[in-house]
């Protein structure tokens, strides 16, 4: 530690001693200690205060970054596509053999969007199919909603939830087994 404080004592002593020399001025203050003055430009300086540009240069760092990590490489798959692959090339279809949904595209990138990406077409015909039926079965409900509603309104009838049908198979038995009983008191 001491070794380092002498040397700033002396980088201190020689800068004062540098400054002399080369006749910049200073000012005495105190008994021999010297203070260097800056002597710049001189005139009044001002600093001037302008809007912050650090959303801009995010921006242009993230759009750049963003253009190498995902664009270069894509367009280096399509190069790479139509160079060395090329479009699929018409043929006879072997007998026997069902082509997929896929083979029907002439690109290899439409092929593998096809084949991996989106859904098979026979599938969203029959997924439309089935959403057309549940919708019809939705209106044939309604319909007849509908017109257990105007029979009501039509004969000043209401519903009565607490009402429970009566069984046949119950009734049946509770007569069977009053006969019974009937029969066997003799009344």
């Amino acid at each position: 530690m001491a070794i380092w404080s002498s040397l700033a004592r002396s980088s201190q002593f020689s800068g004062i001693i540098s400054t002399v020399l080369r006749g910049q001025t200073s000012k005495n203050i105190g008994k021999n200690a010297l203070v260097q003055v800056r002597a710049m430009s001189g005139g009044h300086r001002t600093f001037n205060i302008t809007p912050s540009r650090f959303q801009w240069h995010k921006f242009k760092d993230m759009f750049h970054y963003y253009i190498m990590v995902g664009l270069i490489p894509v367009l280096a798959v399509v190069f790479y596509t139509n160079v060395f692959i090329g479009p699929a090339q018409l043929t006879e279809i072997p007998e026997g053999y069902v082509p997929k949904h896929w083979e029907y595209h002439q690109h290899p990138i439409t092929r593998f969007i096809a084949r991996y990406i989106l859904d098979n077409p026979q599938q969203d015909y029959e997924k439309m199919l089935h959403f057309l039926y549940e919708e019809s079965e939705r209106m044939q409900i309604r319909a007849l909603e509908q017109q257990i509603r105007d029979k009501m309104a039509e004969r000043n009838d209401y519903q009565s939830y607490y009402y429970r049908p009566a069984l046949g198979k119950y009734h049946r038995v509770a007569k069977e087994a009053a006969d019974h009983l009937e029969s066997l008191r003799g009344d």
